[in-house]
Parts: C-alpha cells; structure tokens; sequence
C-alpha cells in the first residue's frame, strides 16, 4: 500500500555503473546485492546514523570513507549486520576486501551497506559468490534494479533526477533511497545514495548534503524509530567537468540537491509501511526551529493522533495534546490550529463557526495538511509522516516470519 503519485522516470550519470542480483540472502530470485561502481577520481561524502547501535558497516564505512576515494558501494538487503560485534565488523571488512580483489582496488576504497533484521551473522559466502556475477552486470543503466535491490519492506523503489544547465553542459543528479518502517534519521534517511557528474571534493559534497539532508530526510518520521544502518551518500564523478563549487554554480546545484532529496523523503513517508495517508505537519509562528520541530514531531509521532488520521476522525483534541506535550514555551491563548482549509482551533479555543462534517470531509483525503500556528516568531518548519493502520501492525508483528 503506498499514497499517491509514483514515476520511476530517471537519468544516467555519466562515470557511474551498477548491478543488482540475488545472491540468496533474501532467498532465490529475490534482488538483495546491489554494486556502485564509481569512476577513478570521484569523490564522496556521507552521514551515517547516530545511534550508539550502529551497524557493522556503518564502523567500517565510516572509517573507509576517511582513508580513501571511494570507488565502489557494497549494498546488501535481508541482514543489517547489526548487533553483531567484532564478528560483523570482520564479516564487513571481509566482504570490502573480496571485491577489492576481484576489481584491483583497495579494500578501503569500498564502503559496505546492510539494512534488513537486526542481530543475525551475514551471509559472507553468498555475498562473495555473488562478486563475479555482479561485477559482470555493472551497467549505466542499471539505477532502476539498484534501487529495487535495496529494498525490504518498500512496495516500490524510489528514484528520481535532477539536471541543471551550466554554459551549455548539463550536469545530472540521480538518487534511489530505499526505508518504510523505524524512520525517523537523526542524521540522513534509511539508505540514500545519489549521484552527480559534476566536479566536487569531499568537503564542497558534504556541507551541500548536510543542508539538503536537513531539509529533507531530517524532517520525515514514521515511527519515531531511529535505524542502526542509516546512511546517506552523495557522490560526484567529475566526468562533465563542471566545477560545483564555482560561485556561479554552487546555488544552482544545491537548488536541484534540496529538491531531489526532498522527493526522495517523501516517496519514503508515501511508501510507508501500511500508510494510506500523506501528511505535513506545519508549525508557524514560532520562536526558534527547535520549538517548531519539537511541536511539529510531537503530533507526528503521537500514535493517537496517527490513529486518528487512520480513521478519518477530525479528533482536533489530539493535536492540542500532542502541542501541549512538546514541552515548548507556548501562549496558548495565541494558538491556531489548522486542517487542510478547516480551522478548528482559534486563539486556543474551538472555532466558533467549525462544523464537525467540514473535519472529517477534510481528515478523509489522502493527503493532509496540519497547521499549528503559534503567533509568537517568524520561523516556520515542517515535519511529514503518514498515518498508524491496521497494516503497519501486521508487517511488524509479521517482520521475522
């Protein structure tokens, strides 16, 4: 089940190849080893998870993305290779050294990713059988099986592009992100990878994909869960030649980065596990953005106010619950309270001309729009989610079955 418009439509970047095969994990048939390929010379910046339970790869990802120019991403679904101590660090190592004997690279220029169940041994052997058939299907063409291997508990992988125009060049930015369950990225999102022709160094890369990632995958939950594996990179090859640095420049990229990662996050709230609703929580009027993202992620993440959005049920006293819970400074004799064009509260009070049919006509749609405004500053942010239903629970309670 997934909320509203879906296009798989993309771009090539030049100097970069991928595969995507199944090599058992997920058992036969099933995409579940996915390999970038980037070419010499390229230059990548990533933000990992936060969580003091992070992954095996995420270790040695880290730590390889510091020594080296990456060359190739190493992406497994079905097994996090999470909460597995020393042994999954070794089994993350392992599988980096492999490839780097198979492709004449070294072991540092590979990075490992994992998502899937937590705290079961990866099946190094089934990743390393798997390397010549990979590295054999490396293709440009291949971004749309990469972002279906990467895939668990997603009903539809999640690409898009961007293209923007330099002096008669076109440099191209292309992202896949796979995540519908234990969302909410203290740093990034589940899994995000995109990729630029453009000219970069790791430095210019990180601070563009820090703002965007703030923007975009900083600003989604579905649960409130926050991933052991979250990764999110960003990549240019150089191959167009296009300075992104250059001041002329620099804007024009970080414009289509905001907006490509931005898509990317809310393809993740649309796909949601069980979601049928699409939801932004708006708070106005705030002091600060730490009050405004504390207000905005209380009502989010507020299982009764997500129920409500299940049921259609105009229940405006959950919100207030939720505002009142945030443990912000508010006037509440200031507060406003919004859905879709419906405004239920006013000045923190029902407003006096609601009508109850108005809320549940406008709780009924798809997509909704919550607006709290505070009256109290200027600052303005947004939060997306989706709702709680019946399904969320039965691919939970199913998730290991």
């Amino acid at each position: 089940m997934a909320v509203g418009p879906h296009s798989t439509e993309h771009r090539i970047v030049p100097g970069v190849r991928l595969a995507s095969v199944a090599c058992g994990i997920k058992g036969e048939d099933v995409l579940d080893l996915v390999l970038f390929e980037f070419a010499e010379g390229s230059n990548t910046a990533g933000i990992f998870t936060r969580s003091a339970f992070a992954a095996a790869p995420v270790l040695v990802g880290r730590k390889h993305l510091q020594q080296a120019g990456s060359r190739f991403f190493l992406i497994n679904s079905g097994n996090a290779n999470a909460a597995t101590g020393e042994q999954g660090v070794a089994d993350a190592e392992g599988c980096c050294k492999a490839l780097s004997q198979a492709t004449g690279v070294r072991p540092e220029q590979v990075i490992p990713f994992s998502t899937g169940v937590i705290g079961e041994k990866l099946q190094v052997a089934h990743i390393i059988d798997a390397l010549p058939e990979i590295t054999a299907a490396l293709d440009e063409e291949n971004w749309l099986q990469a972002a279906r291997g990467i895939m668990t508990t997603d009903t539809r992988p999640k690409i898009t592009s961007r293209q923007i125009e330099i002096e008669g060049t076109t440099v191209t930015l292309t992202g896949i992100a796979k995540g519908a369950g234990m969302i909410q990225p203290d740093m990034a999102t589940m899994l995000a990878y995109v990729a630029t022709d453009g000219l970069a160094g790791q430095e210019f890369l990180k601070s563009a994909l820090q703002v965007a990632a703030d923007q975009s995958f900083n600003r989604i939950t579905v649960d409130g869960d926050t991933s052991t594996n979250d990764s999110c990179m960003l990549t240019a090859t150089g191959v167009s030649r296009v300075d992104l640095g250059d001041p002329d420049v620099a804007g024009k990229f970080q414009t289509a980065l905001n907006s490509l990662m931005r898509e990317l996050a809310h393809a993740i709230i649309r796909d949601a596990e069980g979601a049928t609703k699409f939801v932004e929580v708006r708070v106005e009027g705030g002091r600060s953005v730490d009050d405004c993202l504390k207000i905005a992620y209380s009502i989010a993440n507020s299982p009764l106010m997500k129920t409500a959005l299940f049921a259609s049920d105009a229940n405006w006293g959950r919100i207030i619950m939720a505002i009142g819970k945030a443990g912000v400074d508010i006037d509440i004799s200031k507060v406003d309270v919004f859905v879709g064009d419906v405004q239920m509260l006013v000045k923190g009070g029902k407003h006096p001309d609601y009508a109850e049919e108005s809320g549940v006509a406008v709780m009924a749609n798809d997509e909704i729009v919550i607006t709290v405004d505070l009256n109290l500053g200027d600052v303005v942010e947004s939060v997306w989610t989706s709702d709680l239903s019946y399904d969320y629970v039965v691919i939970n309670a199913e998730y290991r079955s």
